[in-house]
């Protein structure tokens, strides 16, 4: 009897998160690429007809094993292999809306380093958690896969992503400014340098690495944070751009080498392109409702799949549409004109849109990146995570907590009252002072994260900890 997809899939290990299939190296064996990847491809020939899909890898050393495995099973369902090499997520995601071809990336993004990824994109853009549903349940028997080696890497999706940003701003809008690039082992790392100087600007590298390190966003470490204020005052710097691991989260800096929350480069990007409507998580910083900017924001689950599904709803009444997660990935939800120029949708997250729109417009407005953010709402907001504690323990210990949150309240540590419960996403507590504790399972590692929100920032920070060290004492 035939082994069925559905089921090396579930005795995998390999379980999909708030965005892609994530898991241990270990387990993502050549057959588990394998079943993935044609319960993927049968799923979009059942929608869409096309003779080809498109790959590409980010830097971690086993991406190129996985994509192999990949491609092996495309081959045997009779369909071309184009594969793009490392690039940024979102510069594969564009590249396969052009070509009209559903998509693999290779990439565990910002998690450690032990594991890896699979994100999978449909001629259209993200997959949505239908598409995910399916994909789990294929129940159809494995076919196998032919030994297949990647093909000659095309630089084409890296052109058309280069293109695409370069020619947002006239090619002298950062004339005079000085920009750092941290590229450790970013995806997009051998593209931004150009496209920043393309635009003007005087552009230093920063601290490349052939060793993978896996940047979270939402919780950038001590070191990179001093790394950033000693980067910008040696090389005198206005700002200093970076990603995550595969390019579709933003991490940039201002002129001193502060670190801007990710939720507030989106606010800033979605101003400076004059969107109507906005979709983003619910963990993001309510500074994006107080700020009076959007007719319209909807609040969703935690997971760009959820964003993006907002947007059909808002299409019917707005034009002009975006969302951004709380780590920064812009969404850009419609077309948009800029500066005479039509910008086309590209419904997944992306790093390199609010990079160029932060930088460029702030430089147009003669301000500094630091008055951008002043201007804003005083909402303040930090994020952590606590490592090696079991998902199913986290999700009853908020499930009880939501039925009785005073009490989850009070044994990890708060005494304050509790104004309103939010169980859209985890268990988001507002606080009677109007600060904000928010406790959440991570969807692709044994994590627990915890969102913070206060008009201080070193109370929204001193929140995490004490929360954080409120539900160690608790693990078991």
């Amino acid at each position: 009897m035939m082994t069925q997809c559905s089921d090396i899939i579930a005795n995998s290990n390999i379980q999909f998160g708030t965005s892609g299939a994530r898991g241990l190296v270990d387990d993502f064996t050549p057959e588990v690429c394998g079943a993935f990847t044609q319960a993927f491809v049968e799923q979009m020939q059942s929608e869409y007809e096309f003779s080809g899909v498109v790959l590409a890898i980010d830097n971690r050393p086993s991406s190129p094993a996985i994509a192999e495995a990949c491609a092996g099973v495309i081959k045997q369902l009779g369909l071309a292999v184009y594969y793009y090499g490392v690039v940024p997520t979102p510069a594969l995601a564009y590249q396969a809306m052009q070509d009209k071809m559903p998509a693999i990336m290779v990439t565990g993004s910002h998690i450690p380093f032990d594991r890896n990824g699979l994100k999978f994109y449909r001629p259209d853009g993200e997959i949505t958690k239908a598409d995910e549903s399916a994909i789990l349940g294929f129940n159809v028997s494995y076919i196998g896969a032919v030994e297949h080696a990647l093909p000659a890497i095309s630089t084409l999706a890296a052109e058309q992503y280069t293109q695409r940003n370069a020619g947002l701003y006239a090619d002298h809008v950062l004339a005079g400014k000085r920009i750092g690039i941290y590229e450790h082992s970013s995806a997009g790392r051998d593209l931004y340098a150009a496209i920043f100087a393309s635009l003007g600007a005087e552009v230093i590298s920063l601290e490349r690495t052939d060793t993978f390190v896996p940047i979270d966003t939402e919780a950038v470490a001590e070191e990179d944070r001093v790394k950033a204020r000693q980067w910008s005052a040696e090389h005198q710097l206005d700002a200093i751009f970076s990603t995550d691991g595969d390019g579709d989260r933003p991490l940039i800096a201002d002129e001193t080498g502060e670190w801007l929350r990710g939720d507030i480069v989106g606010l800033l990007c979605a101003q400076l392109l004059n969107i109507q409507a906005l979709a983003v998580p619910v963990s993001c910083n309510t500074a994006i409702e107080k700020s009076n900017s959007f007719e319209k924001v909807v609040r969703t689950r935690i997971g760009s799949p959820y964003v993006i599904a907002a947007f059909e709803a808002l299409a019917a009444e707005f034009k002009r549409l975006a969302g951004f997660e709380a780590n920064g990935g812009f969404i850009l939800g419609s077309d948009v004109e800029l500066n005479g120029q039509v910008l086309k949708a590209l419904p997944t997250r992306d790093a390199l849109l609010p990079g160029i729109v932060l930088i460029a417009g702030a430089a147009s407005a003669g301000k500094l990146l630091s008055e951008l953010v002043a201007s804003l709402p005083a909402r303040y907001t930090a994020s952590d995570r606590i490592k090696d504690v079991p998902t199913q323990w986290s999700r009853e210990l908020l499930t009880a907590g939501a039925e009785q949150p005073e009490v989850l309240l009070s044994k990890i540590g708060f005494t304050e009252t509790i104004d309103a419960v939010d169980t859209t996403d985890g268990l988001r507590l507002t606080l009677a002072s109007g600060d904000i504790v928010h406790l959440r399972p991570s969807g692709n590692a044994p994590e627990l994260r915890c969102y913070a929100e206060s008009g201080d920032q070193a109370v929204a920070e001193a929140i995490v900890v004490k929360a954080l060290k409120g539900v160690k004492v608790l693990t078991p």
